[in-house]
């Protein structure tokens, strides 16, 4: 997670994985025990867009990008999603991960508009 700003420590990780529920997963990919990769993905039904799957988090580790191994993760993530009755998958990407932009253009996703995020912490 650190690869890309993501600076949470290892026990909140844990927690998080412990509240996941019927609503929420999380696909790790791994090779002789060493994590390759992740997606986290969730599912909302908003009052004006309906069940969707949102991508949370999808991170794959430097030395294994160019291997197939988001691919993998993004087709895993988007079988769950559909076996759970979502209409379509979304995720937001930071503006400056264009190689991330490229990935998902690729299979198929389409930016829909670009916006301002805003977040005031309680």
């Amino acid at each position: 997670m650190t690869q890309l700003g993501y600076d949470v420590p290892p026990d909140e990780i844990a927690r998080r994985l412990e509240r996941r529920g019927p609503l929420r997963e999380v696909f790790v990919a791994e090779r002789a025990g060493t994590t390759l990769g992740w997606a986290a993905v969730r599912i909302d039904e908003g009052f004006v867009n309906g069940r969707q799957a949102w991508i949370e988090g999808f991170v794959v580790g430097e030395d294994a990008r160019g291997a197939g191994i988001g691919s993998v993760l993004l087709d895993r993530a988007e079988s769950w999603a559909r076996e759970r009755a979502c209409d379509a998958m979304r995720v937001q990407s930071n503006v400056l991960r264009e190689r991330a932009h490229g990935f998902y253009e690729r299979h198929g996703y389409r930016k829909l508009k670009a916006q301002f995020a805003f977040r005031k912490v309680l």
